[in-house]
C-alpha cells in the first residue's frame, strides 16, 4: 500500500470507531478530512474503502457498529 495511505488511515483509525464510521460517511459525501488533505482524489477514495474494509470487522464482530 501506498505510504501516504496507509499513514493517513492508521491516523484516522486512532480516532476511535464512532468517529471513523462519521468519518466514512463524510468522505462518501465527498468532504476532505484533515488526514487526507493533500492526498489526490483516488487516494482519498482508496483510504475510504481501507476504512470500510476495517469497519466491516468490526461490524461482523458486533461491536462499535453504527448504530450504537
Amino acid at each position: 500500500m501506498n505510504p501516504r495511505i496507509e499513514t493517513c488511515v492508521e491516523k484516522l483509525c486512532l480516532k476511535g470507531c464512532r468517529v471513523v464510521w462519521e468519518d466514512i460517511r463524510l468522505l462518501e459525501n465527498g468532504v476532505t478530512l484533515p488526514e487526507t488533505e493533500g492526498l489526490l482524489e483516488t487516494e482519498r477514495h482508496v483510504v475510504l474503502n481501507e476504512l470500510k474494509f476495517i469497519m466491516s470487522v468490526y461490524s461482523t464482530a458486533g461491536s462499535c457498529e453504527i448504530d450504537d
